[in-house]
């Protein structure tokens, strides 16, 4: 299930890079005495570090808490019944080398440990694809909330373009074109927390 939450990383990763955003109605942010931003060729653009945002935002925070303990209870559950099945076929073997079973017996006990090693396959995907779900819906939240914030922000900002810098997608960024500090702030500020506590 490791692998599963690194792909669910990347995943989010990957959706932040689109900059999304939650249902939240965004507030505008306390305006803050800053340099202008500058403008090239005309053009007013601004980025923001994805990195800062997965790190900083709440609900960025929370969510990954919620799926990292949903992604643990997952492998907690199937790592019980594969140690439970694992069992039962290893003493279903050492009876059948003790002559404990007749020949219809043994086939009987086969077909059961068969079936269950079928249904835990079942579970499994079952499982998967829930958090696969739970993980998409998450992503687009997130998404929708960035985009949402930003269409807020961007009012009286004007920028002809926020982009979003992260690892290495962007060689080199004059530090006066980044406003990640305001969006994470107007993020935290509009997010309505829905965890229970």
């Amino acid at each position: 299930m490791n692998k599963e939450m690194v792909r669910m990383m990347s995943t989010l990763a990957l959706t932040l890079l689109t900059l999304a955003s939650c249902n939240n109605e965004a507030k505008k942010v306390d305006e803050k005495v800053q340099t202008p931003t500058p403008q090239v060729g005309g053009m007013k653009i601004a980025y923001v570090e994805v990195d800062s945002i997965m790190s900083q935002y709440k609900f960025c925070k929370e969510y990954s808490i919620i799926l990292q303990k949903k992604s643990q209870n997952i492998e907690n559950t199937l790592g019980a019944k594969q140690r439970a099945l694992q069992t039962a076929a290893a003493k279903f073997q050492q009876d059948v080398q003790s002559n404990k079973y007749t020949q219809q017996q043994a086939e009987a006990v086969q077909t059961t440990l068969q079936r269950q090693g079928a249904d835990l396959q079942a579970l499994q995907q079952r499982l998967g694809t829930e958090f696969q779900n739970e993980t998409n819906s998450f992503n687009k939240a997130l998404r929708d909330s960035i985009q949402h914030y930003l269409e807020a922000y961007n009012k009286d900002k004007k920028y002809a373009l926020i982009i979003s810098k992260a690892g290495d997608n962007i060689l080199y960024a004059d530090k006066a074109y980044d406003i990640t500090n305001e969006v994470v702030a107007g993020l935290n500020n509009a997010y309505k927390s829905t965890v229970k506590k």
